[in-house]
């Protein structure tokens, strides 16, 4: 199974999670994800440069072989499938109440 085979299943679960949230989302959640995105994106781009420079892994030859500094652009796909899914699961899931917030209710009652 290439890396590009694994970045379209995840990556197309992710979007039809997100699909299915996007009615509770944010008004201005678009340019927060991508904001975020960018964060994770360099911070990868980085981190995993710094990972294989010091040869704690390779990658085989699974990859369409673009890099970003020494990350092969597959990369990037797994911070951004985590970003979609937990901005999903986030606005998906409902708020519960504060325990602080009920006490203050009871002691004003």
């Amino acid at each position: 199974m290439t890396y590009l085979l694994l970045i379209a299943i995840f990556g197309a679960a992710s979007l039809v999670l997100l699909l299915v949230a996007r009615r509770r989302l944010a008004p201005r959640a678009l340019q927060a994800m991508l904001l975020a995105f960018v964060a994770l994106a360099v911070l990868t781009i980085v981190f995993d440069s710094l990972m294989i420079a010091a040869d704690l892994f390779s990658y085989g030859p699974g990859t369409t072989g673009i890099r970003l500094w020494l990350a092969p652009i597959e990369d990037l796909a797994y911070p951004a499938v985590a970003l979609l899914v937990g901005v999903a699961v986030w606005s998906l899931v409902p708020a519960r109440p504060r325990a602080d917030a009920d006490r203050t209710r009871e002691g004003r009652a």
